[in-house]
């Protein structure tokens, strides 16, 4: 009983001790032109508190909307698809090109060179090459 009696006695301490250290803070000038400060911004607050609301509300509504979801999901879909077929085929082409490579002993002498030289491939790239070698002096000259 005597327990209890003492507990009661702390509580009813601890909110009187509670309400003295917050009184205390609110003398303190710093406190005092932080809250001067927060109350004139006040109406841009609550500005802002209403925009991020808006935005909330729109963006849960279309989070939440299947139709919006399926829509988006498609969109992005027929965008990154063929990106993604672009990938794998080139990966696929490289891959088969180094196991190739690994299992030939050819030796490719001067002739070869100059016989791989004149493979449409082989021009495609070098013109490429050129083409980028150039975009890229120009740009480096313009800085």
């Amino acid at each position: 009983m005597s327990e209890t009696n003492t507990q009661a006695q702390a509580e009813a301490v601890t909110p009187s001790q509670q309400q003295q250290a917050l009184l205390e803070q609110l003398l303190q000038p710093e406190v005092q032109a932080s809250l001067s400060t927060l109350v004139e911004q006040l109406p841009k607050i609550t500005e802002l508190v209403t925009c991020l609301t808006k935005s909330y509300d729109v963006t849960k509504t279309l989070a939440t909307d299947e139709i919006f979801r399926n829509d988006i999901v498609s969109a992005t879909t027929e965008i990154v698809g063929p990106v993604v077929e672009g990938v794998r085929s080139v990966a696929l082409d490289a891959i088969e090109a180094k196991d190739r490579a690994a299992k030939s002993q050819e030796v490719i002498g001067i002739f070869g060179l100059m016989k791989m030289l004149k493979d449409p491939q082989a021009q495609k790239m070098f013109r490429f090459v050129n083409a980028y070698l150039e975009v890229s002096n120009e740009r480096s000259n313009k800085k």
